[in-house]
């Protein structure tokens, strides 16, 4: 058996490195702003420690663009270099200084915040720049250094006359890479990138207003001053402990995060956990509306504070991408590009702790303040019930606060929903039977004769609801939904007296034999049922089964596509009791009797908005006529 060590080409690996790296040519800023972040964090550490013995100070970063030169500059005032170090950090491809400075100072260093990695970002300069040089001088007593390097495997480095500590790297942007040099360009790549940056980032001046002088003329312009461009906020909320932060910070925060968004979050959740990872953060409950699916991608993932994606499928919950706000975290895996997340074990964790904290504070919610609570449910309620279908532990701690608001604006827990429906609401098997409305408008009748039986009517309108009445009945015991105008619920629920029908079994027979020369039996099953008298005569129903998965197939689920192709079929409820149905009974002539039955069903269509096109012109000229 042999062995050896494999070789890497220097000139076949570094045009690979400069064409694809990252799949963004615009990271090559935050990867060198980065860098220069952790040159200074390491200096701040060092002093901190007492290893270096100078003054910190108050240090920044500094962006700027020659056009002329067609230059972009990246000054930090950092740890600097000597000529040893740069040969050591730059002529070793894929060898990491923050790496190496972490490992050394892993007991103290372990809390700095320092950035880097594989030892790669630096490269990403060659993306954009032509020829990229690096002067420095390191904190030590020691000579300024300068690196020079095309692009190519061979590079000049000499001693420099720089007297300041830190380093500047200046990239000869290429041709076909001069947006790099628009201020507009590197501003909005600053603010996507390194908003929240610990260090402080100058890009440029701006004007700023100062009070008038007391003696100054009303008509007067108030004096200005140029003053340095911080584009940046080294300390934003979610890094600091909740203790020390008011609704306002959080408020005003969430004011940063989304300039353009005008209306309140209705609450936040706080994320600091140091135990088994390291993670911070604020999330934000804003208002949302019912679809779901323009919610998402509003979460921005940060390691360290410098911005990796606002893609976080994976770490957050499927069901929590809906909500705003900000996840950092340095122990999240991410590829050399910081792109992608690559799945493992870490990140499990770190969802299933996302699901249990949000879980937490809506349960501290409701139970603090409940009236409160019901106030914001119909805002909040599409986020609930999607992770009580997708997350089957925050199903479990969901059942203490999940709510289901009635018809009439009362909001009831489950546990309350069953108590106050056992008495009433059971069918022949003594299984409770939930009865819900969609629309309340829509099935406003069905909702009004449910109420005059005693019944509570739930209104679940979400666009999931077929999904999550299907979950509870799977994970509750002896209990069915039914929607108010879905099956006949007379037929659901057990009544202590049964109604007696005005005809006779052989009047019923002739009925529904004239009923079905006129209904459209392929598509109506006609069912005589003796209900008050009071109660609509004709009433159109649809299969609960059939119906629900229609809907949840829409909605995405069902798993059963033979329900699409099926035709709809519905129920035609025919109260016996009612004086039109007797009428239809005893009209002697057929065409008088089939006028009253077209009429009577297409009012029962027309309730259900299936009455369309043709059908309804001809319904309401039919109308017309027999009020002439």
């Amino acid at each position: 058996m042999a062995t050896g060590s494999i070789n890497v080409s220097v000139e076949n690996i570094f045009p690979l490195i400069k064409k694809f790296l990252y799949s963004d040519h615009e990271i090559f800023l935050r990867e060198l702003i980065s860098n220069a972040t952790d040159a200074t964090l390491k200096l701040k550490h060092l002093t901190n420690i007492g290893e270096a013995k100078i003054e910190y100070g108050d240090p920044r970063i500094e962006i700027k663009i020659d056009k002329e030169n067609k230059q972009l500059h990246i000054i930090d005032q950092g740890i600097g270099m000597t000529a040893e170090e740069v040969e050591k950090y730059i002529n070793q491809v894929a060898f990491s200084g923050a790496e190496e400075f972490l490992e050394k100072y892993k007991d103290s260093a372990k809390d700095s915040g320092i950035i880097g990695h594989f030892g790669l970002g630096f490269y990403s300069a060659f993306m954009v720049a032509d020829k990229v040089e690096i002067i420095t001088k390191s904190y030590k007593d020691e000579p300024a250094a300068h690196w020079t390097c095309d692009g190519s495997p061979t590079y000049s480095l000499e001693a420099h006359d720089k007297t300041e500590r830190g380093t500047e790297i200046i990239l000869h942007i290429g041709e076909e890479e001069s947006e790099f040099l628009e201020d507009n360009r590197i501003s909005e790549l600053l603010v996507k990138y390194n908003k929240f940056m610990p260090i402080p980032i100058k890009f440029g001046t701006k004007t700023e207003t100062l009070p008038k002088p007391e003696d100054a003329k009303e008509e007067d312009p108030a004096p200005t001053q140029e003053v340095d461009n911080i584009i940046n906020n080294p300390n934003p909320a979610w890094t600091k402990q909740p203790t020390d932060l008011k609704d306002e910070d959080y408020k005003s925060f969430y004011r940063e995060l989304y300039p353009m968004q005008f209306e309140e979050p209705l609450f936040n959740i706080h994320l600091n956990v140091d135990y088994p990872f390291n993670l911070t953060g604020i999330l934000y409950f804003p208002k949302l509306g019912q679809d779901m699916n323009m919610q998402k991608d509003r979460i921005q993932l940060y390691q360290n504070q410098v911005f990796v994606t606002d893609n976080v499928e994976g770490i957050v919950p499927e069901f929590l991408t809906m909500l705003r706000g900000v996840i950092d975290s340095p122990d999240i895996p991410l590829n050399v590009s910081r792109s992608y997340l690559q799945a493992d074990g870490a990140v499990k964790k770190i969802s299933s702790y996302i699901t249990r904290k949000v879980a937490d504070k809506l349960n501290s919610l409701f139970k603090n303040d409940r009236e409160d609570f019901e106030k914001k449910w119909n805002d909040i309620k599409v986020v609930i019930e999607y992770g009580m279908l997708s997350e089957e532990k925050f199903f479990e701690k969901a059942d203490k606060f999940a709510l289901y608001p009635t018809v009439d604006d009362t909001y009831l827990t489950f546990e309350e929903l069953q108590e106050k429906i056992k008495d009433n609401q059971t069918d022949k098997d003594n299984k409770l039977v939930v009865l819900y409305a969609s629309d309340k408008d829509a099935q406003h009748a069905y909702i009004a004769a449910a109420k005059d039986k005693g019944y509570e009517v739930l209104l679940l309108d979400s666009p999931i609801v077929s999904h999550l009445i299907q979950k509870l009945e799977t994970s509750k015991e002896n209990i069915s939904f039914v929607r108010v105008d879905g099956d006949h619920i007379d037929n659901l629920i057990k009544k202590d007296e049964e109604t007696i029908s005005k005809l006779s079994d052989e009047e019923k027979e002739t009925l529904k034999t004239d009923l079905e020369k006129v209904i459209p039996t392929s598509t109506y099953t006609v069912q005589l049922e003796a209900m008050d008298s009071n109660a609509s005569p004709f009433m159109i129903t649809q299969p609960e089964f059939m119906r629900r998965m229609k809907e949840m197939q829409q909605t995405g689920g069902g798993g059963m596509n033979m329900f699409g192709n099926m035709p709809e079929m519905y129920n035609l409820i025919v109260n016996t009791n009612h004086d039109l149905i007797s009428q239809i009974k005893d009209t002697k002539t057929d065409k008088k009797k089939e006028r009253l039955i077209k009429q009577s069903l297409d009012l029962a269509r027309l309730s259900q908005n299936l009455l369309k096109g043709e059908e309804l012109t001809e319904f309401i000229k039919r109308s017309f006529e027999m009020i002439k």
